[in-house]
């Protein structure tokens, strides 16, 4: 071993597989060491398994044991803003109103660099203190949001899929920016930015609504001159806005077809929301390979819908999903949070299609896809996530060659009534992995923020609660 090894000993917890391939019996899509060791080399996992094993295949390593803590790949948000840190839980009626009301004028502040770069490292705390270590960001129209975003994530060691925005109406004149500007300033930015370190860059069209066909064939034009870079956008969040883009978009039979239209949709595509996504389009979001960002913090928060978890998981389209916060329509960092209100849009939907409502619309495989377990659930904020990003080869569990990104749990932190709750599982560590799956589910229901001890990027502690606690 060289001078850059070291190990981490503790009760892992992370997924190989999609649990909903395994229908009934989950956790075989998961992998558990209740006394495990992995082994970090140059910000990356050279080792993992039992204790007992690896301890001898890397004798002398320098080993940190972190004790009664269960040891999670880190989560991955799919779907969050940066320039709305200050604006989260902004009051507001849905999403249009909302965005003229709080967000456009918020996000004008961006173009000032003090203001972002300030910004940018408050988005990191709350991140990180969150149990993230990977995001896909959204920035505003102006260039300084994306570099200092971006040189934010260089300095703390994170991996982050962002880019400049892409919006030419419905905002305010000095907000929006012209298609011929979006791409010179995008062109400047992925060279300077896209695979430097960890940074990735998305070619981002806000929503249809905000960007005119000059702005769509720009992106599609950046897309075919870089075919390596992601597409970040948002579809189908609010009725309102549905009527909005096919008003703008006559042409097109839906939203999706927007997409379709500029060659958008396919790999490394990702929208938030799709709320309201029909069946049709959900089929055709899974022929492409494209992925929806599931938020449902905001979606609740903004009256926008239940997303339709069933449907987007049927084996016949499954279609690639990640976990958003959305924040700052979503009202907190956490995906904790996010884990616990997925909970219930799942047990909604599945109500309205187990028969109990209308006899004529039951659909029982639909309705059962709809529950989110531990297993599924937890898959989607690491492995799942990595999965709908494309990034599965590099973040997203404990596999030899990825990239050493974790969050350590303390299962009994959070609410007054939370260790005597846990304490219905066990006392101890969890002996089996059912046990830890039972008590990552009360952290998912009960918890937040405060149920993260610490979180790691590459390898290195990027944050600790006790240290934040005493800042």
């Amino acid at each position: 071993m060289t001078g850059s090894s070291s190990a981490i000993r503790g009760t892992f917890f992370d997924f190989v597989d999609d649990p909903w391939k395994h229908v009934g019996h989950e956790q075989r899509a998961a992998r558990f060491e209740r006394d495990g060791l992995m082994v970090i080399k140059d910000g990356k996992v050279a080792d993992f398994g039992a204790f007992e094993a690896v301890s001898k295949r890397n004798a002398g390593v320098a080993v940190t044991h972190v004790k009664d803590r269960l040891i999670l790949p880190g989560f991955i948000d799919g779907h969050i803003h940066f320039p709305q840190v200050r604006v989260l839980g902004a009051y507001g009626s849905q999403l249009l109103d909302w965005l003229q009301t709080w967000i456009f004028p918020e996000e004008k502040k961006y173009a000032d660099r003090d203001y972002a770069k300030a910004a940018a490292g408050k988005f990191f705390d709350a991140m990180l203190a969150g149990g993230t270590t990977t995001c896909q960001a959204f920035t505003t129209s102006s260039p300084v949001s994306t570099e200092e975003l971006f040189d934010e994530a260089t300095r703390r060691g994170a991996r982050i899929i962002t880019g400049l925005t892409g919006i030419d109406r419905f905002a305010p004149d000095d907000y929006v920016i012209s298609p011929k500007d979006f791409y010179r300033e995008t062109r400047r930015l992925i060279e300077t930015y896209h695979r430097k370190g960890r940074n990735l860059y998305a070619i981002t069209p806000r929503f249809a609504v905000g960007c005119t066909e000059e702005m769509m064939d720009s992106c599609k034009k950046l897309k075919e001159e870089f075919p390596d870079c992601w597409i970040n956008t948002h579809i189908s969040e609010n009725p309102s806005e549905i009527r909005a883009a096919r008003d703008h978009y006559p042409d097109c039979a839906d939203y999706t077809q927007v997409h379709e239209k500029h060659g958008l949709l396919g790999p490394k595509f990702t929208a938030g929301h799709g709320v309201w996504l029909s069946n049709d389009e959900m089929r055709r979001f899974a022929k492409a390979g494209a992925a929806v960002s599931f938020c449902p913090l905001s979606n609740l928060f903004l009256g926008s819908g239940l997303f339709r978890i069933g449907r987007a998981t049927d084996p016949e389209a499954r279609v690639r999903l990640s976990l958003g916060s959305d924040m700052g329509g979503g009202n907190a960092f956490s995906l904790i949070r996010v884990l616990g209100e997925a909970y219930k849009v799942g047990l909604c939907n599945n109500t309205m299609l187990d028969g109990s409502v209308n006899p004529r619309e039951m659909d029982a495989a639909e309705a059962e896809r709809n529950k989110l377990g531990p297993y599924r659930a937890y898959y989607m904020a690491t492995l799942g996530g990595a999965h709908s990003l494309y990034i599965d080869d590099i973040v997203g569990n404990f596999d030899i060659g990825k990239e050493a990104d974790f969050v350590v749990l303390d299962w009994n932190a959070g609410q007054h009534a939370m260790r005597w709750h846990q304490s219905l599982i066990t006392t101890e560590v969890p002996k089996t992995m059912d046990e830890a799956a039972a008590l990552l589910f009360g952290i998912m229901a009960c918890g937040d923020d405060r149920n993260i001890d610490e979180t790691w990027l590459a390898g290195r502690r990027a944050y600790t609660k006790t240290s934040a606690g005493a800042a």
